[in-house]
């Protein structure tokens, strides 16, 4: 993490630039996913809201044309820059 500022911590609707992804703390199979739904370096993205309950989980989260949900926990092994 070069700068400190995590995918869960980013204020709704700031854009943003996926720099790394911390791949060993997710399961394979959720990688894949996040992978497959373009969610990885390089990445542009923003927060389009969060959820309501305890933790603020889960984050809707805008990848191109398509808003994503993903968990709290996800959002944190996820380092990026404001664009």
């Amino acid at each position: 993490m070069e700068n400190g500022l995590t995918l869960d911590t980013l204020k709704p609707l700031a854009r943003a630039e996926i720099t790394h992804v911390d791949w060993s703390v997710l399961a394979p199979d959720e990688a894949k996913r996040l992978r497959a739904l373009g969610i990885d370096e390089g990445a542009r993205i923003a927060i389009a809201h969060r959820g309501i309950f305890i933790g603020k989980d889960p984050i809707a989260l805008i990848v191109g044309r398509m808003t994503v949900a993903v968990r709290r926990n996800h959002a944190r092994a996820m380092s990026v820059k404001l664009v």
